[in-house]
């Protein structure tokens, strides 16, 4: 039925008003409805085995999306040796001092001669040389080394590193387009025996717990450039033009599209190809300089593209060395590192590090891929004068992969520092293909070439680029790091890069020193972490704080005088005692300052909060200062605060025994579950705050205290302490310690003991064999060290066995799980003994056989005779308080033996259990014995070499504080610590930004392989702020579309009930009138 013709104007409006609720469903068909969720199953990780060459991309797609499973190991290179000198020389001179040294040497026939290494390196003076030795003894490397200009002699390590590319299970996305699933997947850390490749792949994208009801159906395509705001920068002029970066990896292609601006490519492997055959270190390189498709954030950039790798992923530390060497000549000014390993006791790789950044090369590393564990920083992002970089997801939550500090080769006598030192991106980067297109990888290694390409960028807008150094530019990275809530020091470091803010401080920067922490908070929770955790009281072991130095005035400088301590007066800052210790030189770019709290005896009953604060000033030599000796200073506040409680009774005090626990490197102790092959080395330094951090939590949250002793069992006050808390000890003890405990449990100190394996013959079958002294390298101890451990008990009729076992049981209604732990060899009869089922581990290892063995005593409770004595408790497997590997944990377990030892509590689901069993009396088999031959003595703080069998050392001095003389003031502390810190004369506000318009590019044709990705300047940022975008935009979207649904209805209501106007009428001339009057007659009618 046609339509009235007095509606034709409102249908207008009608169709208008279709229009226009169209165009709004289209636009809002890109919104999310408010608690939609994006579609997504949970993606597993195969294990398919895949050749070593990544799959080419798939037929009209110009990216891929690959997860990478690396696999490592290492070898001693047979019969050669990098010897380092103590300088730069010429192949001829470093000939001859090689062969003064060996002319020396007692041995007539030695058989050697320098190895050639043909690189770009070559034609320079060098510090090391690469020698080969036939027949070599001890004494012929100690006879190298007696040499004046030959600083260390070491073996040559062939690295290999593998890297499978696993297809993925779910269909490839368009490289065009952004699918934010949420990928969930159980991951298991291999930690490398030396240093690898940090690159994971788009499989292990994790999220960390943190629920978003709320996000983006349809992302911003994952430009990592662009979502940090790259573009902004860009927009100004700076892209990154006149910086020269270094990539070290795997190589690139000469024709790759990607890149325009690639300097010079070298190779230092054996292999005659500077191509890359991997796609790792094309990836690295295209996060920071790619021009198209996938950008980098430097595209202008001069790239170095250093090849170390070869095809077969194969590497040597002499051609890294050299590589190193050249990078020094080449001034180079930024370079990516995506490798790390635990072996901060490389030498020569270490050192060269710090002559590198000596050279102002500002290096950026990776600090690992073995989170979520603690205590699993890699080297050389470890060290002070490195950026460290983590990794986070595209929401803003640290990715589960990415390691975690502290530092631990300050243990056991100090304290780690904070690492990571800022976090970025590094879950599902999209990055350049191997020889065309993109593809999405993930790991700390992706966090590293971001920051990377971020810091190549800020270092192209100073125009006074000698302000530019390693440690400037660690300081305006870390002063501008956005803090991630809810997430704590060692795991954010400062917090998330933020580049635009790091461009404002750089550029308004004045060479000046700064702290890392800028403070120390011991209330504040959780970023403070573990510190804010336990509050301080009198009679406690120090609390220390270690603290970076950052030194942007010089690669070398000290600290003028003393820290000094000023305690405020109106907030209690007299309540604390505070003692330094600080680095005598700090060089290159960096130095420590080690803060020891304690508190004073006149607040042993006090509580409360305590400030103050600690004035450092640091001078360095003045480079361009015309005056001879001249130098610049700086002075630098480090506020303190900190929660004072009351002593906490005896009972709930526990102190744990740092001092008897041992790490690699330097030697070679096998990790507690003999199971976990993929990783072998006990590593992460077995402290409460790093891999027994759960354990710790837990105990605090039952309300106990727990301290370190980073000393001999001598050197504390057991009246205070209710429980000596022993877990997985490693270390020998001293006579005296030996005696002292005794009289300790006999005045009421109570000893809890967590055991682990120790048999000589699965120690041999562990072995590996070293090529540089042509013997077999086997470990040190077993999991612990149980002849030392049976020493210390043996007083009480004590001991354990040399058995091995595992299994899964039950006790006291708990499930549980013995991995890899030993037996109670030897009980006291009134003593309580649980025994349980357990399979033969020793002999699955040694003959490969499987046998039950009944009644396997694991568990045993002692009540000293003594009047007022302390109580024992032995349990042979540490791996269930451990976080390494822990499968089902035994916290119940410990509360327990806690509430035996403390309040002499006996649980009935122990003493009353059908699993008890007569104490065993040892006499079944002989006691476990130190294995012979053993090199303990080489890293122990106990032991010495002596002919014969290795003997005590003298007992060691207990460490003694030098409290700082406080020099008091009147005045209060700022409320917030964090905001209130910054660097000096940095006012944001001066560093002016361009006024950039947001908009959307226009849609045009694609030309022949150029991403259809929307290159969108200053989009929208991802993470908690794109979560509020989430939410708020459908809001308005709603309401944009109620305001002009209603001026319809307004306009289509007035026009049905507005009366119909007349039209006007015309007055018609009068002579017109008059004429047709003539002629009808009559008036016209209207």
């Amino acid at each position: 039925m046609p339509y009235p013709m007095a509606c034709a104007a409102a249908d207008r409006r009608m169709s208008l008003l279709l229009a226009w609720m169209s165009l709004l469903g289209l636009m809002v068909g890109y919104l999310p409805v408010v608690g939609m969720e994006p579609r997504g199953g949970v993606k597993q990780s195969s294990e398919h085995t895949a050749s070593p060459m990544p799959p080419s991309p798939s037929s009209g797609s110009n990216c891929s999306q690959l997860t990478v499973k690396l696999e490592f190991s290492s070898k001693v290179v047979e019969h050669e040796y990098i010897v380092a000198f103590t300088g730069y020389f010429s192949a001829k001179a470093r000939h001859l001092y090689i062969s003064s040294a060996l002319r020396n040497a007692r041995s007539e026939a030695l058989d050697w001669h320098i190895v050639p290494r043909e690189n770009p390196a070559s034609d320079f003076p060098s510090d090391f040389e690469l020698v080969h030795i036939r027949r070599a003894s001890p004494s012929n490397l100690l006879t190298l080394e007696d040499h004046p200009y030959i600083k260390r002699v070491t073996p040559q390590r062939k690295v290999f590193r593998t890297l499978k590319y696993i297809p993925s299970p779910e269909p490839a996305a368009p490289c065009n387009t952004t699918r934010w699933t949420q990928k969930w997947q159980s991951w298991q850390s291999s930690r490398p025996l030396r240093r690898t490749s940090l690159s994971l792949g788009s499989g292990f994208w994790h999220a960390t717990g943190r629920h978003s009801s709320r996000r983006l159906l349809r992302a911003i395509p994952r430009h990592v450039a662009q979502i940090l705001q790259a573009d902004v920068l860009w927009q100004m002029g700076h892209t990154g033009s006149g910086v020269k970066v270094a990539v070290f990896d795997t190589g690139l292609s000469e024709k790759h599209p990607h890149f325009k601006n690639v300097k010079e490519r070298t190779n230092w492997t054996n292999e005659k190809t500077l191509d890359d055959g991997l796609g790792h270190g094309t990836f690295v390189a295209g996060v920071i300089a790619s021009m198209r498709e996938c950008q980098g954030f430097a595209p202008d950039s001069e790239l170095h593209i250093f090849r170390v790798f070869t095809n077969n992923q194969v590497s040597y530390t002499s051609w890294f060395l050299d590589a190193f060497n050249y990078a020094i000549l080449k001034k180079i000014d930024v370079l990516n590192l995506s490798i790390g390993g635990p072996d901060f006791m490389d030498h020569p790789f270490v050192d060269k590090v710090w002559e590198l950044t000596a050279n102002r090369v500002i290096m950026v590393s990776a600090i690992g891929n073995d989170g979520p564990l603690y205590g699993t920083l890699n080297n050389p992002a470890d060290q002070m004068d490195v950026i460290g970089v983590g990794g986070i997801d595209f929401e803003d939550n640290i990715a589960r992969f990415s390691s975690r500090g502290m530092t631990t080769w300050e243990l056991p006598g100090g304290y780690g520092r904070v690492k990571p030192d800022i976090v970025t991106y590094g879950s599902g980067v999209r990055g350049s293909g191997m020889k065309e297109g993109c593809r999405s990888l993930s790991g700390t290694s992706v966090a590293s070439p971001v920051v990377a390409g971020a810091v190549t960028l800020l270092a192209s807008t100073v125009l006074n680029r000698e302000l530019v150094n390693p440690a400037s530019m660690k300081q305006a990275l870390i002063a501008s790091a956005r803090r991630l809530p809810g997430v704590n020091m060692f795991e954010q470091g400062h917090g998330k890069l933020d580049l635009i803010r790091a461009y404002q401080i750089l550029n308004s920067y004045r060479p000046q020193a700064s702290l890392s922490p800028s403070y120390i908070d011991l209330t504040e929770c959780p970023y403070m972490w573990p510190y804010c955790s336990q509050p301080i009281y009198y009679g406690g072991m120090p609390t220390i704080v270690n603290v970076t130095i950052l030194n942007g005035m010089g690669v070398t400088g000290r600290i003028v005088d003393k820290p000094i301590w000023q305690p405020y007066l109106p907030q209690n800052g007299d309540h604390i005692d505070v003692a330094m210790s600080y680095s005598p030189v700090l060089w290159p770019w960096a130095g420590y300052l080690a803060v020891s709290i304690s508190v004073a005896k006149k607040a042993a009953s006090w509580e409360g909060i305590a400030q103050g604060h600690v004035m450092v000033t640091v001078a360095s030599p003045a480079e361009n200062d015309s005056e001879v000796g001249g130098e610049l200073t700086s002075t630098v506040k480090l506020p303190i605060k900190v929660k004072i409680v009351p002593t906490p009774p005896r009972s709930k005090r526990v102190l744990w025994d740092q001092y008897h626990n041992l790490r690699y490197p330097p030697g070679y102790f096998p990790r507690d579950n003999l199971r976990m092959k993929n990783d072998p080395l006990d590593w992460n330094g077995d402290h409460i705050h790093t891999n027994f951090r759960d354990m710790y939590q837990h105990l605090r949250s039952m309300g106990y205290f727990v301290e370190v002793l980073g000393a001999p069992i001598t050197c504390f006050d057991a009246s205070q302490y209710g429980t000596l808390l022993m877990v997985d000890s490693e270390e020998e003890y001293f006579p005296e310690e030996i005696t002292k405990l005794r009289r300790d449990i006999d005045n009421g100190l109570s000893l809890i003991i967590f055991s682990d394996w120790y048999n000589t013959s699965v120690m041999r079958k562990v072995k590996f064999y070293d090529e540089n002294t042509r013997q077999w390298w086997m470990p040190d101890t077993g999991g612990a060290n149980i002849p030392a451990l049976n020493d210390l008990i043996s007083v009480w009729g004590m001991a354990f066995s040399d058995g091995l076992y595992e299994g899964d049981f039950t006790m006291a209604d708990h499930d549980m799980y013995y991995a890899s732990g030993c037996s109670i060899a030897r009980f006291p009869e009134d003593g309580i003994v649980i025994a349980k089922n357990l399979k033969d581990q020793g002999l699955e290892v040694l003959k490969q056989e499987t046998a039950v063995v009944e009644g396997v005593p694991i568990l045993g409770l002692y009540q000293t005779p003594s009047d007022g004595g302390g109580r024992i408790a032995l349990y042979g497997d540490s791996n269930c308080i451990d976080d390494s590997h822990r499968q089902k944990d035994c916290f119940w377990l410990l509360d327990a033996l806690l509430q035996y030892t403390s309040y002499s509590m006996t649980p009935p689901s122990l003493s009353h259990s059908h699993s008890r069993v007569a104490p065993p009396t040892g006499t079944e088999r002989p006691l476990p014995q130190r294995l012979d031959g053993n090199h303990l003595y080489r890293y122990s703080k106990v032991l010495e070499a002596h002919l014969g069998d290795p003997k005590p050392r003298p007992l060691p001095a207990c460490p003694h504080l030098s409290w700082a003389k406080p020099q008091p003031l009147n005045e209060t502390a700022p409320s917030n610590l964090w905001k209130h810190q910054k660097l000096l004369s940095v006012d944001l506000d001066k560093v002016a930004l361009p006024n950039v318009r947001l908009y959307r590019p226009q849609v045009r044709p694609l030309s022949p392989g150029e991403s259809g990705a929307w290159d969108i300047p200053g989009g929208i940022m991802p993470g908690r702020y794109n979560q509020e975008v989430g939410q708020t935009i459908p809001v308005f979207a709603f309401l944009g579309a109620m305001v002009v649904l209603s001026f319809f209805v307004v306009q289509l209501t007035k026009a049905k009930s507005k009366p119909k106007r007349r039209k006007p009428r015309v007055k018609r001339p009068t002579y017109l009138q008059q004429q047709q009057q003539q002629t009808t007659g009559k008036n016209p009618t209207v």
